[in-house]
């Protein structure tokens, strides 16, 4: 699943902002439409979506009204539109918050920063020897801090979600680096081989992070 889902047609504005929440350690898709944001959003997910209004096919009030049927995902509305009457709009609809453009990026992180903290403090997934805590993104295994990249903690944490079952290799692909990523296919295999000499896991006997042949890898 991915941390945040900006919804911007402005391209330098939310390359800007994808470059500092990517700094900041959160794993980042954007789109430019609000088409593109609920069909993305159904198929992988996102833990907070940053959301504009003004856009170019169905308007941010109507995807904020969508994503509310779907899901509780936090929802920081970000827009240029500053009348009273939107703001409330947006508010009614489910929005956890609406901040008025331009914005300081400083603060506009520091909000996404708490929300996580609010929401996702005690969100913590625990499996044989490794607990990884969702909201500060620290890991610990076998008792001992682990020092996890963002991609890695991402993929870890899809596995342990989604302990003993098969996840195939194109699902776990798409959904850590995103449909739209420019990275090689071959960096799952990267990934995966220094998860497993982390977990202190030998690839030819692995005791934690399987091989499923044919399909992908699974965490038991």
């Amino acid at each position: 699943m991915t941390d945040i889902l900006i919804v911007e047609d402005d391209k330098e504005l939310s390359a800007l902002l994808t470059d500092f929440l990517r700094a900041e350690g959160y794993t980042v898709s954007a789109v430019d439409s609000g088409d593109r944001a609920v069909r993305l959003f159904e198929r992988y997910g996102a833990r907070l979506v940053v959301l504009d209004i003004n856009l170019p096919d169905i308007n941010g009030f109507a995807v904020c009204s969508k994503l509310r049927e779907k899901a509780d995902t936090p929802i920081l509305i970000v827009s240029a539109r500053t009348d009273k009457e939107d703001k409330l709009s947006g508010l009614d609809l489910g929005a956890d918050d609406y901040i008025e453009k331009p914005y300081d990026i400083d603060i506009l992180i520091a909000k996404i920063k708490g929300i996580f903290k609010r929401r996702y403090q005690r969100d913590i997934i625990s499996a044989s020897g490794v607990t990884l805590n969702l909201a500060d993104r620290t890991a610990v295994i076998d008792g001992e801090p682990a020092d996890l990249p963002a991609k890695e903690f991402e993929l870890l944490a899809l596995l342990i979600e989604n302990q003993g079952k098969a996840m195939k290799k194109e699902y776990l692909f798409n959904t850590v680096w995103g449909s739209d990523s420019d990275s090689e296919f071959q960096t799952l295999h990267v990934h995966i081989n220094r998860l497993r000499q982390k977990l202190g896991d030998d690839p030819k006997n692995a005791k934690r992070l399987l091989t499923v042949w044919g399909v992908g890898y699974k965490f038991v």
